[in-house]
């Protein structure tokens, strides 16, 4: 993992990395006053992971340097755009914790931008094409061959001004014709060959209804949008480097405010696609429950599983800001998740996999309540009570008959104490004839109550919940979506499904304290010597957010 947000030799102190160098540097020589940031989504589907990164760095160099966000919607693509994505993306800005200072669309500047357009066009730096769009790829050329002049491209101004005109109008059908730069088809850059301005879509726009049918592409309308809202860094990802040249070009060639673009690699996690088509793909051939099923890296997916803002801002801050495209260990952001919940969260018992634990020397009937702390790290905070009883739920995997020597776990003979509350030994147990345990046995020992016996330690300590009062949940154990750990190197052809993982979401159902019950913190808790689990808000069942053991290696 490449982190330009490097410690220094002093233990904690950090340095700065390359995109705050440039913006202090451009504030001490008076370049600007105050910077000004936008995060400029496209409303074509639901942020992921990837975006969340980039939203903490947009809004966080802002307030860093007391600038301000924009948010801004690319929404340009008028056939793949809708509302119920525009209002999503508000939601996940907002969850994340940060506020824009103005909301802003492309669609507000088209009148502009076709302005803009027409100026190009009197310049001798635009042309109406009448080539197909085969045509047009044709002509292109390739990275070792020039491309080929369009036929069209010596129209006259006053030609071009009308046929731009009579597109704006509507008079041609889809693909009849396209606005394109005029720049040069030999260029070593092949953005440079003439790209596409704009096209001819007679579709209704979400915010403009039919008032337009011609659309500006991303190329022309991007720095033009940046340029009008004084965009002083322009921040994306590292694949539109090499669309950085002809962001310029356009602000240079219609001389307006000068916005610049740099570039920082984009956020890549193992087992994990980031694609918006495949992810759709996934979404509308059910191979989830939706653009908010918890095993997707859609923000609202690993809100619903039961991530908080806290950790994924602390994630993207580890993460740091890479100048090469790299991939990120999924536990890393797991491991700054359970930074955040150990603190947090409250704790209870809940066993997932159950035998029934049978006290023989247990008065029938008698119960017992125990305090325990909701959460350790706070001693002296709230508490709950735990009852205790004669039937108990422990973990089967929490009992073995043919013990080894070092498992300290509950065996034949052995003793275990019972968290929070005696110290129990197993007499017997009772098979089935598939040979499963169905029951054990147990004695407790009186004198080992806590606070209140004898001081005698044992070296094993299970969970537990009583059978006539546990409640009855469902748990939803998660594993990673995809089967492959780089998703990105699956060679040209072949299927991404392929690896889609059978075994990504089991449903089990458990027994949990009845405390669970009135937990109100609305963050995940923590199911003692089990996990992390968040109540999922559409269906109440337990999602297990992760797991206690940290794999990630700092």
């Amino acid at each position: 993992m490449e982190d330009n947000s490097k410690a220094t030799a002093a233990e904690g102190e950090r340095i700065n990395n390359f995109l705050e160098d440039i913006i202090e540097k451009d504030l001490s020589e008076g370049k600007y006053q105050a910077i000004q940031t936008r995060f400029p989504p496209e409303p074509n589907g639901y942020l992921h992971i990837g975006h969340a990164k980039s939203i903490c760095l947009n809004f966080g160099l802002a307030k860093k340097y007391g600038g301000k966000t924009n948010l801004r919607f690319d929404d340009t693509n008028p056939v793949k755009e809708d509302t119920e994505y525009v209002d999503s993306i508000k939601e996940d800005i907002k969850w994340l914790g940060f506020e824009w200072a103005n909301e802003f669309y492309a669609s507000d500047y088209f009148d502009q931008l076709y302005e803009w357009a027409v100026v190009l066009i009197k310049k001798g730096l635009a042309y109406v094409d009448d080539q197909t769009q085969e045509e047009i790829r044709k002509g292109r050329g390739t990275v070792t061959e020039p491309g080929v002049n369009s036929p069209y491209r010596d129209r006259s101004v006053e030609e071009n001004l009308r046929l731009f005109q009579e597109m704006k109008d509507g008079k041609y059908p889809d693909g009849a014709k396209v606005l394109r730069a005029k720049i040069d088809m030999a260029h070593p850059n092949m953005l440079f060959r003439d790209p596409l301005m704009y096209r001819i879509i007679h579709a209704d726009h979400h915010r403009t209804g039919s008032k337009w049918c011609i659309y500006p592409m991303y190329d022309y309308a991007h720095g033009q949008c940046d340029s009008i809202g004084h965009i002083t860094h322009s921040i994306c990802t590292l694949e539109f480097d090499v669309h950085r040249p002809l962001y310029d070009w356009f602000i240079q060639a219609l001389d307006i405010f000068p916005s610049h673009q740099y570039e920082f690699a984009r956020l890549n996690l193992t087992y994990t696609v980031m694609s918006k088509r495949k992810l759709l793909e996934l979404v509308k051939n059910g191979y989830v429950d939706g653009w908010d099923d918890p095993r997707m890296p859609t923000i609202c997916g690993i809100r619903r599983r039961g991530y908080t803002p806290e950790s994924i801002r602390m994630f993207a801050e580890k993460v740091g800001v890479a100048k090469r495209d790299n991939i990120i260990d999924l536990s890393l952001m797991e491991w700054c998740l359970r930074q955040d919940l150990n603190a947090r969260s409250n704790r209870y018992m809940a066993v997932l996999d159950p035998v029934k634990l049978v006290i023989d020397n247990w008065e029938d009937g008698k119960v017992e309540y125990f305090d325990a702390p909701l959460n350790p790290a706070d001693p002296e905070g709230p508490s709950r009570k735990v009852v205790f009883a004669k039937e108990l739920y422990i973990e089967r995997a929490d009992f073995m008959e043919d013990a080894p020597k070092k498992y300290f776990r509950l065996k034949p003979d052995g003793e275990v104490r019972l968290k929070y509350t005696y110290i129990v030994k197993c007499v017997s147990f009772k098979k089935d004839a598939d040979g499963n345990v169905t029951e054990i046995h147990c004695t407790y020992d009186p004198t080992s109550k806590p606070g209140a016996g004898e001081r005698r330690s044992v070296k094993g300590t299970i969970h537990w919940v009583a059978v006539d009062h546990a409640k009855e949940i469902e748990a939803r154990i998660f594993d990673t979506l995809f089967t492959e750990e780089q998703m990105g190197a699956i060679p040209e052809g072949v299927d991404y499904k392929n690896y889609l993982n059978p075994k990504s979401l089991v449903i089990t159902k458990a027994y949990a304290e009845p405390a669970l019950e009135e937990d109100k913190s609305g963050i995940a808790v923590q199911f003692e010597r089990v996990g992390y689990f968040f109540k999922d808000p559409k269906n109440g069942a337990y999602n297990k957010v992760t797991g206690l053991k940290d794999t990630f290696k700092m």
